[in-house]
């Protein structure tokens, strides 16, 4: 399964409470961090809400760790 690699890149400050909850809810509560989600629909609706504040880098699947 691909995976999204998300990073934020510009503050919230200034924006829509409904757009900084979605950024904290992501993981994302300082600038620069980055998390990685699995491609689903409901992450990328989130993303979407966003897509200003945001970096978003696709995975390809078959990357996993097998340890």
């Amino acid at each position: 399964m691909a995976k999204l690699r998300i990073t934020l890149v510009k503050s919230a400050i200034g924006y829509a409470q409904e757009q900084k909850d979605t950024a904290s809810r992501l993981g994302l509560r300082k600038m620069w961090r980055t998390v990685e989600f699995d491609d689903n629909p409901s992450i990328r609706g989130m993303v979407h809400k966003i897509r200003h504040l945001v970096k978003v880098e696709e995975i390809p699947g078959g990357e996993e760790d097998t340890k």
